[in-house]
């Protein structure tokens, strides 16, 4: 195999991300350091700079990670066959054990806590992406009002609502340290069902 060009090795770079992970979700954003990094990720804090500038582009991109990987699930759930309360039951239950889990919440309470100092941290992981959740849910909408099967006049607002219901409670509860653990499969089943129910009582074209 020929040697990768500086920054270019995917396996470093992959090896840096693991490291910075470990170290921020053990002590936060503010108490890690690049010496702290380094240790963590097994290379000297030169080949760091080669891959990121610094401590907040390194956290930026676990953030996006993160995200990556949920929205990505999420969406080809949306993207599935079947009668649209069946897809959204599936969604809602799959959305909220991913906004639930450990890390997402770690890695969401960091970010909150430099919103100020480093807004576009907390924007890489709720801001306006184009593929962003909202825009993802309002084309399902769109594209099921036109099979007949669900009713709205504002697309973009029913995909809001639905996110909410089917993530406020819980996601808050621990977000804020009132659950310590992610909730059980059954607590997560429920809440869908319940935010499913709801959602089609507003926007279900089928009585």
């Amino acid at each position: 195999m020929g040697r990768h060009a500086a920054g270019e090795d995917p396996v470093k770079r992959r090896q840096i991300v693991e490291g910075a992970r470990e170290v921020f979700m053990n002590v936060g954003f503010d108490a890690a350091s690049m010496n702290d990094i380094t240790r963590a990720a097994g290379v000297s804090k030169g080949t760091i700079y080669v891959y990121f500038e610094n401590k907040g582009e390194l956290f930026q991109t676990i953030i996006l990670e993160a995200k990556q990987l949920i929205f990505e699930d999420l969406r080809a759930t949306l993207n599935a066959e079947g009668p649209a309360e069946d897809i959204l039951k599936r969604f809602s239950a799959r959305l909220a054990t991913g906004m639930t889990c450990e890390e997402t919440v770690k890695a969401m309470r960091i970010a909150i806590g430099v919103a100020e100092r480093f807004p576009e941290l907390v924007r890489s992981f709720f801001g306006g992406h184009p593929e962003n959740l909202v825009d993802t849910v309002s084309n399902f909408v769109a594209a099921r009002i036109e099979t007949g099967e669900l009713q709205a006049e504002n697309p973009r607002l029913a995909a809001v609502q639905l996110l909410e219901l089917s993530t406020g409670h819980l996601w808050k509860q621990r977000l804020f340290g009132l659950m310590d653990a992610p909730p059980s499969e059954a607590e997560i089943s429920e809440m869908a069902e319940n935010a499913v129910t709801l959602f089609l009582s507003r926007y279900s074209a089928r009585t």
